[in-house]
């Protein structure tokens, strides 16, 4: 039961009303969780530019296993049914690969390393060690890709945050709970 106000189009604040009416027609619906979100044009705003932005870096496979990774960790069931369906569906990720980036894992080895390292920056806050660091440059990724890397954290555990404090009702297909997979 979702713990603050999913706004009707008709109440939602001027400032927030044309980057939503894009997400709406993009997606073909409003997602709950941004009828939610854009109470609050400034916050509403800064994210929709930031996943705006990010979804110009690397590919989409390697953003969506990120999203799934860092959800999982941060135990957002929202944000994992709602990346459990784009990876299947936009990404064209087989469900193996999506129980497999929730484990902060891929078959690709520079996914996988990708994957990997945004669960360890999300585990550790950031305190990554020098050997993971290595690891993620060893497959090719530059520094402004880790940089890249981070953001997605960032951006995907806000949303994680939004979702886990207000609880709204999931409107994407539910996923197998964490401890089954």
């Amino acid at each position: 039961m979702s713990r603050t106000v999913v706004l009707t189009p008709e109440q939602v604040p001027a400032e927030s009303k044309q980057t939503l009416d894009t997400f709406t027609r993009n997606i073909g619906f409003t997602p709950n969780m941004m009828a939610a979100f854009a109470q609050s044009p400034i916050a509403f705003n800064a994210w929709a530019t930031l996943l705006g932005s990010l979804s110009k870096t690397l590919d989409v496979r390697t953003r969506d296993s990120i999203g799934l990774a860092v959800s999982e960790v941060n135990g957002c069931n929202y944000c994992l049914t709602v990346h459990s369906f784009t990876a299947e569906h936009m990404a064209k990720l087989p469900a193996d690969d999506i129980i497999l980036a929730r484990k902060g894992h891929a078959k690709d080895p520079k996914r996988d390393a990708a994957v990997q390292f945004a669960r360890n920056v999300i585990e550790t806050r950031g305190n990554v060690s020098d050997a993971h660091l290595k690891e993620v440059r060893d497959v090719g990724y530059t520094d402004a890709n880790i940089i890249e890397i981070i953001a997605l954290v960032a951006m995907y555990s806000l949303t994680n945050f939004f979702n886990n404090v207000f609880d709204p009702e999931k409107d994407f297909p539910l996923v197998t709970p964490a401890g089954s997979i």
